[in-house]
């Protein structure tokens, strides 16, 4: 019984989550990239971060961060969702190294806690306690006494 329970669990989860295999061939900026999948390029949005826009200070710091982390590499991609843009959201893992976590942990992308519930309870931790370190260390973006978050960035446009 509790065999069949577990296989439900893993099928349910299965269901709801996908993998994708691709080569990066494009980053936009510090949280979004361009995977070739099957010859279809496809937009990814790295799931729990938010890092500064282009514009921002260290916006392309963090462009370049997320290049050297996963451009021109294969890369898995956990997703769930689509967002509003179409863009699919993932975890983006390259070469056993989370991408999204590193960016936090470098100072150059926010733990986007306005999604935590699509976060596991680990990862939710961890980029979390990414944070919080890389604020106290000063790194990156924490460098400013204020850094102002993307989100309140992109609204005031």
């Amino acid at each position: 019984m509790k065999i069949l329970g577990l296989l439900a669990c893993f099928l349910c989860f299965n269901a709801i989550s996908e993998t994708l295999l691709g080569k990066v061939i494009g980053v936009s900026d510090g949280d979004t990239l361009t995977v070739l999948v099957d010859q279809s390029p496809i937009k990814i949005r790295v799931a729990g971060i938010d890092a500064p826009e282009k514009a921002q200070p260290f916006g392309q710091r963090s462009k370049q961060s997320l290049s050297d982390c996963a451009l021109g590499k294969l890369i898995n991609v956990e997703w769930k969702k689509l967002d509003r843009y179409g863009r699919t959201i993932g975890k983006v893992i390259s070469n056993d190294t989370d991408c999204g976590l590193r960016q936090i942990e470098v100072g150059l992308a926010w733990h986007y806690k306005a999604y935590l519930k699509e976060q596991s309870s680990m990862d939710q931790a961890r980029y979390a306690d990414a944070e919080q370190q890389a604020r106290k260390a000063k790194t990156g973006i924490w460098s400013y006494a204020e850094p102002e978050a993307p989100w309140d960035f992109r609204h005031k446009k």
